[in-house]
């Protein structure tokens, strides 16, 4: 193998895969990315045998071929060639060793065997479908902040994609859940999702795709089957395995009664929320809010640090209520709120809150209370 890549259409490249393989695996294969170079092309593949990303990036190719080299190494010497710069890379007659010249510098890596690196089977995906970048965006972004990481509860792991109805119209939704608070957004279903299973997708495939669908991607094409899902954006493809776990019943957590309405502006409400948590527990990080006709007051206080109040304008007229939360769970919602106003819908002190966006209808929120 012996070819010469611009030293940006590298990194980019290595960019994207790299950080699919485990720093500290215990399969020394895994800790390679797979270099295969024909045509005008190099491919570079990384796996962790739960997912897999393949990679395109142009190059000059004078001789095809197959190598195996450590990938962090390889793309810390990608990162720390002079921007601009032409990297040429070669393999050694007895396939031991990966060349790397650019300029007056000159790197050799040892390989390992293509034939040890795995290969992840798609299997068949008869469900699939094309949405925008900002489509699959949203759906990703304005979930994951409620991802669970506990591991004992693997099936709230990840977000929860399936074809759901939403006023008579058929919809794309994802869903987010800890058991604290939960984030739901939807789009308009796509051609070819319909009857699609309902997939959870992990926490790691989710930061994954997010890093694909940047630097100019337009759209997304997805094909899934009830234990993997294949996402193909630009030059790059990526195939994960999904959770096998059934995702819960979310619709029961989804307040359906609240009556009490509070509207206040979201950038003052989260810079007040902010203000004040500063006092909170370190434990709890919990916050009071006293609601009443026009006011709303955050509290917060500890036998550590003190006490802190902050008053707010607000537009509500129901009866007063005093409710607590987590400063945390409330700031990771206010992050994904894009309208100047956000919409509070309260029940009582102990029930737990709906949260719209004045800028997102298909959005949806709901936050557990707790004792302050």
């Amino acid at each position: 193998m012996k070819i010469t890549i611009e030293r940006t259409a590298l990194l980019k490249a290595l960019g994207h895969v790299q950080s699919v393989v485990e720093r500290r695996g215990t399969i020394p294969i895994l800790s390679n990315v797979k270099l295969e170079a024909a045509g005008n092309t190099l491919h570079l593949t990384a796996t962790d045998m739960d997912i897999a990303v393949v990679e395109r990036a142009p190059a000059q190719v004078a001789a095809p071929g197959l190598a195996t080299v450590q990938a962090q190494t390889f793309y810390d010497i990608a990162r720390k060639l002079p921007e601009g710069s032409q990297a040429e890379i070669s393999l050694g007659q007895d396939g031991a060793k990966l060349v790397i010249r650019s300029g007056s510098s000159r790197f050799s890596l040892a390989t390992l065997p293509v034939e040890d690196f795995p290969v992840m089977t798609e299997g068949d995906m008869p469900h699939s479908f094309s949405i925008t970048a900002s489509e699959c965006n949203a759906l990703i972004d304005k979930t994951r902040f409620a991802v669970s990481t506990e591991e004992t509860r693997y099936y709230l792991n990840g977000i929860y994609l399936h074809a759901a109805e939403s006023n008579g119209i058929s919809v794309l939704r994802s869903v987010a859940t800890d058991g604290h608070r939960l984030a739901r957004i939807e789009i308009a279903l796509p051609s070819g999702a319909s009857g699609m299973p309902g997939v959870i997708i992990p926490r790691k495939t989710i930061g994954e795709i997010k890093k694909l669908t940047e630097g100019g991607v337009t759209h997304v094409d997805i094909a899934l089957s009830e234990s993997k899902i294949r996402f193909a954006c630009g030059n790059a493809v990526l195939v994960s395995k999904l959770i096998d776990g059934t995702f819960p019943d979310y619709e029961r957590v989804i307040p359906s009664a609240n009556d009490k309405i509070m509207e206040i502006n979201g950038r003052e409400f989260a810079n007040a929320v902010d203000r004040v948590s500063v006092i909170a527990s370190e434990k709890t990080r919990g916050i009071r809010l006293a609601v009443s006709p026009g006011k709303l007051t955050l509290s917060a206080d500890s036998p550590e640090h003190g006490a802190a109040t902050e008053e707010l304008d607000v537009t509500y007229a129901a009866d007063p209520i005093e409710i607590g939360f987590n400063s945390r769970y409330l700031l990771d919602m206010m992050g994904q709120i894009e309208g100047d106003t956000v919409q509070f819908v309260l029940a009582d002190s102990t029930s737990p809150a709906l949260v719209r966006d004045s800028a997102d209808v298909s959005a949806l929120y709901v936050v557990m209370p707790m004792r302050v």
